[in-house]
């Protein structure tokens, strides 16, 4: 197959290409990345030279650069993973997530059904149901779970959502969605919370944490969630969501108690913040219809994978610091020529 991956240079979509490129040899990998801040050439260095991979700098926005690209190759399916995802962001400049979520999902679509109704997968997140009590642990999201969204990140995700499933069902696009849980991993962007605070506590600086810290993700490494996409892609049925989660529920003060354990950092470095507005208190998800309909299981408990992303940012230093200081931005230029 020639498979689309937009969004390929940032954190999940990097993975994603790390992974398939080499387990499915055979197929073909075009990444379409804006390089936007969170976009970084460097997470790509390890498969830029494969003979099935081609990068592609474009932003899905862009009408007649995706139609070239279309043009270019006789695509089978493209996955969208390009998105702006950070929620603190969204808050202070909403206007680009529904440029970019929205708008840039109807584009690529609608080139789908231009070209042959391409196969069209959408990686989308669990924080388009809202929010869990937290005195519930035996709630959990469903993928008929009512949309309730809080930010306007989440919200552009739920919109984006529903104009695929509505695409299927005027124009019989092939589609698919995938709603994950909180990720980890390697080549993940210092702004999200388990980096962040590996960084920190490396450098004896405080950790900042939201609030009472009481709130609670389920988290799931990248390669799980890869897999489950490939997985979605190959064998899923379409018209469908799947939810995909870690069984991994942790407070985000669990967490931050892990990493610092883990560096033999004490507690003290914990500082708590004012509270994010709108912060959602629980996500949980029950992942029992990918488990069950295409033989999907997480391989990462909790603690094997934060230790090894532990040490991924300890081992990527280099990776890091380009990143903070905005070194990976010029990473292109050098590239380019």
């Amino acid at each position: 197959m020639n498979i689309l991956v937009t969004g390929g240079a940032g954190f999940i979509g990097g993975n994603f290409l790390h992974i398939m490129v080499k387990q499915h040899p055979d197929d073909r990998y075009i990444c379409l990345d804006a390089l936007t801040y969170a976009g970084n050439m460097e997470t790509l260095a390890p498969i830029m030279d494969c003979p099935n991979f081609r990068f592609v700098k474009a932003d899905i926005r862009d009408k007649e650069a995706v139609e070239k690209l279309f043009q270019e190759e006789k695509l089978d399916a493209v996955i969208n993973f390009a998105a702006e995802s950070h929620v603190d962001r969204s808050i202070e400049n909403p206007q680009i997530f529904l440029e970019t979520n929205i708008v840039g999902t109807s584009v690529l679509m609608d080139a789908c059904r231009r070209h042959g109704n391409i196969r069209f997968h959408q990686v989308s997140t669990d924080e388009v149901y809202g929010d869990l009590p937290l005195d519930r642990p035996d709630l959990l999201f469903h993928e008929d779970t009512p949309l309730h969204t809080s930010s306007p990140y989440s919200s552009s995700k739920a919109a984006a959502d529903l104009l695929v499933l509505a695409y299927h069902r005027t124009y019989g696009l092939p589609v698919t969605i995938s709603r994950c849980s909180n990720n980890y991993g390697p080549y993940q962007f210092p702004e999200k919370l388990i980096p962040l605070m590996i960084q920190k506590a490396q450098r004896g600086e405080k950790l900042p944490v939201y609030g009472d810290g009481a709130n609670v993700r389920d988290w799931l490494h990248v390669s799980d969630h890869c897999q489950a996409i490939d997985l979605i892609l190959r064998k899923g049925r379409i018209g469908e969501v799947y939810n995909v989660g870690g069984h991994n529920e942790r407070s985000n003060l669990q967490v931050v108690r892990v990493i610092l354990k883990a560096l033999g950092k004490d507690e003290s470095l914990i500082e708590y913040v004012k509270d994010r507005l709108g912060h959602d208190r629980r996500y949980a998800i029950d992942p029992t219809k990918i488990e069950t309909e295409l033989g999907w299981k997480p391989q990462y408990v909790f603690e094997t994978g934060i230790a090894e992303t532990i040490r991924w940012n300890q081992q990527h230093q280099d990776w890091l610091a380009h990143v903070e200081s905005g070194e990976y931005l010029r990473w292109m230029e050098r590239y380019e020529k």
